[in-house]
């Protein structure tokens, strides 16, 4: 598959915000040279130490379901090789932006490909707790939680939204006056996130 049919796939189910962002950021530039050639297929690819870069299909999910607007604060744990980043801030204009890896060599690269993105910020420590006092407006964890992160309620803003992955289905948690709204969707595989410190 290249980038045109990978892109014509996506349209079937997705809004133009979202289709726009996978046509502007290359997904070859976030996989090693020796899988550049398999960066446009919709599967997983391994990004080293364990961990992959998501299918296109399930980003796009969940980039659906995050919801995205312009100017909003919005924290991503398990930010991998960048991606995922560099398409929120294709679809979310004028967004602060943080993505937790706690990998330091995934860390590292990431920082180097979104270099030119100043209002994306990468931190390389485990981000499972969020930042205690901080409050987003959308929360994403790109990683398999063993259990619907309730701890990160608090650090949500009003209308605020989580996506989380957690298990084998993806959740959309939303805030409403203080009241939690939970959707699930099943049948998904992720890499599991590491919890604790």
């Amino acid at each position: 598959m290249d980038k045109k049919q990978l892109i014509e796939s996506l349209k079937e189910n997705f809004d133009e915000k979202i289709i726009k962002a996978f046509s502007r950021v290359k997904r070859e530039d976030f996989v090693s040279k020796s899988l550049k050639e398999l960066a446009y297929e919709d599967i997983p690819l391994p990004i080293g130490q364990g961990q992959t870069i998501s299918q296109p299909y399930t980003i796009a999910f969940m980039l659906n379901l995050l919801d995205l607007k312009d100017n909003l604060d919005i924290l991503e744990i398990g930010s991998g090789s960048g991606y995922v980043l560099a398409l929120i801030n294709e679809i979310s204009k004028n967004s602060k932006i943080i993505g937790f890896e706690r990998i330091k060599q995934l860390a590292e690269n990431s920082k180097k490909v979104l270099k030119k993105y100043k209002n994306i910020k990468i931190i390389n420590k485990n981000g499972f707790k969020g930042i205690p006092n901080k409050k987003f407006d959308r929360i994403l964890i790109s990683a398999s939680a063993s259990k619907i992160p309730e701890h990160l309620y608090s650090q949500l803003n009003d209308n605020g939204i989580i996506v989380a992955c957690v298990q084998n289905s993806i959740f959309q948690i939303k805030k409403n006056k203080n009241k939690i709204e939970i959707k699930e969707f099943p049948g998904f595989i992720f890499v599991p996130l590491v919890e604790g410190e």
